[in-house]
């Protein structure tokens, strides 16, 4: 482990030096991305230094300890050498994570599409109030949250959702929240007060670069037409909406949430590239449709990673067996209930392979 470190050292050293070059600091893609490697590595480096200073002192403690006489500077020296022993292990397993092959998509913001699956109604009303608590969540951890496309369910809520979030290392998080979520409680049209399932879809797709993604324009089939939807003067005015066609996967993007035509269609093509990306990424997928077979499964009430029961206010994730019983907290943001313990569970089963390997 600590050779790894030593040259994670020293990589950070020679990033150093090459940004202080005139023509690095001349070229503003090298100079980004140098940049952004050392902002990687110095997260390392300072945990790492950390560790080599308090172990340099726990050794230097010892010794004085063996050579001390006085019986007050002893024991000065005891509960020094107490709380670096106990400090010391916590700092190892930091490190030790810090070398696990990070996903190269972590440090990218997202796409988060959410749709109402099994259920009707109640999904569709389920899948407004899970994106409403994404949202909330994003804002406390000081992302920025946009609504690109927004399709109302028949009696409220919402048949599909699509936004963007962006901030700091996003889906490193929201990967997680990939999959089947169901919800199991009392409809609000229920008279029998019985408790229904229903199901929504999420995937959480990492936003691609432009300059990455080789697309033909003659490939691309361009739409537009007027916004449907209540609410705002230019809706229904203008032909402001604006849908995608990929003619060769059948990947179809529709935005309308943006005020002109010229934002949907960039908003539409944001969301196409991060599209066709994964595909790139994952060659075995042969349309968006596998491609959210992948993450999300068909939608029926059998294919869930997490289960939302409201009437016993109990949230459990299936993948690592957690239950928790604060249900208002998380739809209302603190997701991290959930996310955090997946995170840690993720990178235990990283380090056990790790070890083995």
């Amino acid at each position: 482990m600590f050779s790894k470190l030593d040259e994670v050292e020293s990589r950070y050293e020679q990033v150093n030096l090459a940004l202080q070059r005139p023509d690095i600091a001349g070229d503003q893609k090298q100079y980004r991305s140098l940049m952004k490697e050392l902002a990687e590595l110095e997260k390392v480096v300072i945990v790492y230094r950390d560790f080599k200073k308090k172990s340099a002192s726990l050794q230097a403690n010892k010794d004085l300890f063996g050579a001390e006489s006085d019986p007050e500077m002893r024991e000065l020296l005891r509960e020094e050498i107490k709380a670096l022993e106990a400090e010391l292990p916590g700092i190892e397993a930091s490190l030790k994570i810090a070398l696990i092959p990070k996903d190269p998509n972590d440090d990218k913001n997202i796409l988060l599409e959410i749709r109402a699956g099994a259920g009707g109604d109640e999904a569709s009303l389920f899948a407004d109030e899970l994106f409403r608590g994404y949202a909330k969540y994003a804002a406390t951890q000081g992302w920025k949250a946009e609504l690109i496309s927004f399709s109302e369910g028949n009696v409220g809520g919402a048949k599909e959702v699509i936004a963007s979030i962006s901030g700091d290392s996003v889906y490193s998080k929201m990967k997680f929240e990939s999959g089947v979520h169901r919800v199991q409680r009392v409809p609000a049209t229920e008279a029998a007060g019985r408790v229904h399932t229903s199901t929504v879809t999420v995937a959480v797709i990492p936003e691609a670069d432009p300059t990455e993604v080789k697309i033909n324009m003659n490939e691309i089939r361009v739409d537009v037409m007027r916004a449907s939807g209540a609410g705002g003067q230019s809706v229904n005015r203008t032909e402001s909406a604006v849908r995608l066609t990929h003619l060769p996967t059948g990947i179809q993007v529709h935005c309308q949430e943006g005020k002109s035509q010229t934002s949907n269609k960039e908003r539409a093509f944001q969301i196409l590239y991060a599209k066709l990306q994964r595909l790139e990424e994952e060659k075995a997928l042969q349309s968006a449709s596998d491609q959210r077979l992948e993450q999300i499964g068909t939608g029926d009430r059998s294919e869930r990673i997490r289960t939302y029961n409201f009437p016993q206010s109990r949230i459990t994730d299936h993948r690592i067996g957690l239950t928790t019983h604060q249900i208002d907290a998380v739809m209302g943001g603190a997701f991290e209930n959930l996310i955090d313990p997946l995170i840690a569970h993720f990178q235990a089963e990283a380090l056990k392979k790790q070890t083995a390997g």
